[in-house]
């Protein structure tokens, strides 16, 4: 099911309240300061803002977006809905530099930040202490990948090599489960120092295990039921079931949305962008799972969270 974009949430302020309301506090109004469910009040008055709740039990004030992050937000609910919407239907993303068109900002650092609150609700919906991938009867494969611009794009003096490969951009490594989910990871090194706390944490032992024939996927076989390698460098890249063809098209869409749409990501951002596209993949067409719907599961994440404008600790740049 797609989403009309004339839809009243996205276009009026207090029917965009009142679904978020909705969407938040399923059983009722909760009380941020006591747990109450239930028990609030809206307050009413001309120089009452709308959607201001009193907790009968603790005679406290609140509001639905209270505790998220879009608490103390100046952007009018409406638009954070329908920027969610953009980010979420969007394939490959969508820039700050479109947002802010469409949706009208003053400024452009506006649509930035509010792009990187979006994405930090997203993260927090696969934290890492999430259950495992794989199982009994289930593959993983994993691969890692290279952020960042060609060296020969740049300036001389800013080239750290001539060749090609890795130097000067910033590795991702991720797990992709066959017909599930995926979790990337942005890593200083790849080494088996760095990937090993990852892969014994996120895949369970009883794992068929996939990969390339990187020096870091030796081993594997101690901590699986199975591991398996295809070897690229003499042209193999199917043998049977053996293949990280999955991943390698999770990378393709990755690279796309990174080197098509936000053109540049960097270094203290790349974490935000990199649950962007675990959250699409995770809840893709492929697995029942519509716009509409993605979307909700977005706005759901906001709760329990804060962003502020210091805390990305980076002018706006993509």
């Amino acid at each position: 099911m797609t989403c009309d974009l004339t839809d009243k949430i996205f276009t009026d302020e207090t029917a965009a309240r009142v679904h978020f309301e909705k969407l938040r506090w399923p059983d009722g109004p909760v009380c941020p300061h006591c747990g109450t469910i239930g028990e609030a009040t809206e307050l009413q008055g001309k120089s009452t803002r709308p959607g201001l709740y009193k907790c009968r039990a603790c005679q406290k004030p609140f509001t639905a977006t209270m505790g998220t992050l879009y608490e103390r937000s100046h952007i009018p609910l409406n638009k954070w809905l329908l920027a969610t919407h953009l980010l979420c239907s969007s394939k490959k993303g969508i820039s700050a530099h479109q947002l802010w068109r469409m949706l009208g900002f003053g400024s452009y650092r506006t649509a930035w930040f509010m792009a990187h609150r979006i994405r930090e609700g997203m993260r927090e919906l696969f934290p890492e202490g999430s259950e495992p991938l794989g199982g009994k009867g289930k593959t993983v494969e994993m691969d890692e990948t290279f952020v960042g611009g060609l060296e020969k794009n740049k300036h001389r003096k800013k080239r750290k090599h001539k060749g090609t490969g890795g130097v000067g951009k910033e590795a991702v490594y991720s797990l992709v489960e066959r017909k599930g989910r995926v979790r990337s990871h942005h890593i200083a090194s790849v080494n088996a120092k760095t990937l090993g706390p990852i892969i014994s944490a996120q895949i369970d032992g009883a794992t068929v295990v996939y990969t390339d024939e990187g020096a870091t996927s030796k081993g594997l076989g101690r901590l699986f039921d199975k591991h398996a390698m295809v070897n690229h460098s003499i042209g193999e890249y199917v043998r049977g079931d053996v293949h990280t063809n999955t991943i390698e098209g999770y990378f393709s869409i990755l690279k796309r949305g990174i080197n098509g749409v936000y053109h540049h990501v960097s270094q203290q951002h790349l974490k935000r962008y990199l649950a962007e596209f675990d959250f699409r993949y995770n809840e893709r067409m492929a697995l029942g799972i519509d716009d509409k719907t993605r979307a909700v599961k977005a706005i759901k994440g906001v709760a329990g969270n804060r962003l502020t404008y210091r805390q990305p600790n980076n002018s706006p740049n993509t």
